[in-house]
């Protein structure tokens, strides 16, 4: 890509906004971009995965589970559908790094699609606590439900709401919340041409009007003492060094968090805000002139004042008799753990809901924790959720499977074993890949017809 591809009102307005620096950050339209991949640490350690890894990588250094790649295509490895890592571009890497949640917190990704912080969050939690992704967009959120599952994700609620609906749930309920705003993208046109074509000024100032309805949904939604961490993939100050002027402004019990800036991460703009708050320097800027990446703003905010106990009604189970008699026979002779959670019936589906997960009544709700299976005609069949949140010692039998033979499963084809051990969980070096059932040496491939390749 060359500037002449650019928008012009956009290089009009980045020369004068960077002024000294305008053009060594036009120069990087000229570089090649920058490919990234996380390891998802709920299945594999960074140490671990760096000696098995088929490319050569290099440390993100300002995410401890990053990796830059080139000249690969991690997409199409087996690994990638283990579940191993998530594919992502590195400045967006940060953002979860700086919410820094905990395992056993309540925390929010209100703008979740396609999943990339999600699953980041989710590791970093160690699949403790309650975490709630949510997308406006019905078409996104279906990628954000499977990216959630590939990862083997165990305390994730997805839901498909408005800000406003949630806010009327979950008023005060969470530890830590992350707006990871629509905006923009000024800061993925160099990977993303159309970007580039949906960009217009007053597209920006549009943006800017729906993040300060987002950031007030997500103000009521966090309890005293939480965190907001808010972040977009933009540069211009309309969306990011004033919005986040406006939101102090609003809400004057919030105050910003400074953010350690290393490798060549820098503060927000003081000048750039109409009121000249010198406070939104401990904001942080990601600028591709100034590491490798795209383009990201980020700022983390801290509601005054001690947490409050939330009183609302948590979820019970609502799983019948017959069903939980079939499940339990099911996971008896199949799976040697506990699945954690509470056991929850959507129509003939059996979910595990999150440690103290709320009432959720009302909401479209589109994954309400660990999907484990379906109950059909009194017999109990594993969904390709629980397998990918299992590992190979938590199952009575698993098939070990060579690189092409993974490739063949993927792909949907029946295996021949020596067996006939029933439901067994397959696997590539140990990670799961899915299920298949076993019978006189034949195994049936469970693989979701969706996810197959071709």
């Amino acid at each position: 890509m060359t500037m002449c591809h650019l928008p012009e009102q956009f290089i009009t307005k980045m020369n004068a906004l960077l002024q000294d620096e305008a053009e060594r950050f036009f120069a990087t339209y000229n570089e090649e971009k920058v490919h990234g991949l996380r390891v998802n640490t709920l299945k594999v350690s960074p140490s671990t995965f760096l000696n098995i890894s088929p490319w050569e990588l290099e440390p993100i250094p300002f995410c401890s589970t990053g990796f830059y790649y080139r000249d690969a295509q991690p997409g199409k490895h087996p690994y990638h559908a283990a579940g191993l890592y998530y594919i992502q571009e590195p400045s967006a890497m940060f953002v979860a790094e700086v919410l820094a949640p905990s395992s056993g917190e309540r925390v929010l990704d209100l703008c979740a699609a396609p999943g990339g912080k999600t699953t980041q969050l989710a590791a970093m939690m160690n699949n403790e606590g309650f975490l709630l992704a949510n997308e406006i967009h019905p078409k996104r959120v279906k990628a954000l439900s499977e990216n959630i599952e590939r990862l083997g994700i165990t305390n994730a609620v997805v839901t498909n709401e408005t800000p406003e609906k949630l806010s009327e749930t979950f008023e005060g309920f969470f530890d830590k919340i992350l707006v990871d705003a629509p905006c923009s993208g000024e800061g993925m046109f160099r990977k993303d041409e159309e970007a580039i074509q949906f960009w217009s000024l007053d597209h920006v100032q549009k943006c800017a009007q729906t993040q300060k309805h987002i950031l007030s949904c997500a103000y009521k939604m966090l309890n005293e003492g939480g965190t907001l961490v808010y972040s977009t993939c933009t540069f211009s100050p309309e969306e990011n060094e004033q919005i986040i002027d406006w939101f102090l402004a609003t809400y004057n019990d919030m105050e910003l968090v400074p953010i350690e800036k290393e490798h060549g991460i820098q503060p927000g703009v003081v000048r750039w805000t109409n009121t000249y708050n010198e406070q939104i320097a401990h904001t942080a800027r990601l600028w591709p002139h100034h590491l490798q990446g795209e383009g990201h703003f980020v700022a983390k905010m801290r509601k005054r004042g001690e947490a409050k106990r939330w009183n609302g009604k948590v979820a019970t189970s609502n799983v019948s008799k017959a069903m939980q008699r079939d499940y339990e026979t099911f996971i008896n002779h199949i799976i040697q753990t506990t699945i954690g959670g509470t056991l929850y019936a959507f129509g003939t589906h059996i979910f595990a809901l999150p440690y103290l997960c709320p009432r959720l009544d009302g909401l479209k709700v589109v994954r309400p924790g660990l999907h484990i299976g379906e109950w059909k005609k009194n017999r109990f069949e594993p969904n390709h959720a629980l397998a990918m949140a299992l590992t190979k010692q938590q199952v009575q039998a698993h098939l070990p499977l060579t690189l092409e033979e993974s490739i063949r499963y993927i792909k949907g084809e029946t295996l021949q074993t020596n067996g006939d051990r029933g439901w067994i969980l397959i696997t590539i070096d140990g990670y799961p890949l899915g299920w298949g059932k076993e019978v006189k040496g034949v195994v049936k491939n469970f693989y979701p017809k969706g996810l197959r390749i071709k």
